[in-house]
């Protein structure tokens, strides 16, 4: 199955990379897509993600050509 990540803002900074290809043999969850892309790098607590441009839960099944986006909280002033 292949799943394109993308990275975010400070997230970027944290993981090093804007994005990856991701490639799994299994069906993995929006959180799973994340330590199968930076590897032991702890995901945020306060992280959103997106698949397909629309919120979801980290508990969310991906399906083969999904977008996943992890990002830091939009803030604003």
């Amino acid at each position: 199955m292949h799943i394109d990540i993308l990275f975010f803002a400070s997230l970027r900074e944290l993981v090093g990379q804007s994005g990856v290809a991701l490639e799994s043999s299994e069906r993995l969850t929006a959180g799973q897509a994340w330590t199968e892309s930076v590897g032991n790098i702890p995901m945020p607590g306060n992280t959103l993600i997106a698949v397909n441009q629309a919120y979801v839960k980290p508990s969310q099944i991906l399906q083969e050509g999904d977008e996943v986006a992890f990002f830091p909280p939009v803030t604003g002033g």
